[in-house]
């Protein structure tokens, strides 16, 4: 193993600043993330108690919209894993680009696949997430359905 000069050092710093973004990027959208996932948990739980308190007759939009709730909640939790499983992927890339210079082996294969990997799951939870838009709005004109 060869010691690093401070050139090298600055390059592979350099190299490691696009995952470092993407890292940076996704934690923005985690965020984003959990607080709706939360919401809908919030949500489910309120309008759990509503049928739990009113007649059975009245419940059906409730149910309803729990059932859409419901299916939010997984969209949303597999999106989180999805873009959780991605920020892991970038920085596995960061530490494999340190690794390279130090130990000066060979693993862009390794990279590359890592990345294409990181960004298929993040894509995939992006889908998700629109997905998840998407049912939101069912949820709520299902809600206001009688005022339209």
């Amino acid at each position: 193993m060869q010691s690093m000069g401070l050139e090298q050092l600055a390059r592979v710093l350099q190299t490691s600043i696009s995952p470092v973004a993407l890292i940076s990027g996704i934690g923005l959208l985690l965020l984003s993330m959990t607080n709706r996932l939360g919401r809908t948990i919030d949500r489910a739980r309120s309008l759990s108690r509503e049928i739990h308190q009113n007649p059975q007759g009245e419940n059906e939009k409730s149910v309803v919209q729990i059932r859409i709730i419901y299916q939010r909640s997984r969209n949303l939790r597999l999106a989180i894993t999805l873009a959780s499983l991605s920020m892991l992927c970038s920085s596995l890339i960061v530490v494999l680009l340190f690794v390279i210079n130090v130990a000066n082996l060979r693993l862009h294969e390794i990279i590359m696949v890592l990345f294409t990997i990181g960004l298929l799951l993040l894509i995939t939870s992006i889908v998700l997430f629109i997905k998840d838009i998407s049912l939101s709005l069912n949820a709520l004109k299902h809600e206001i359905d009688e005022h339209l």
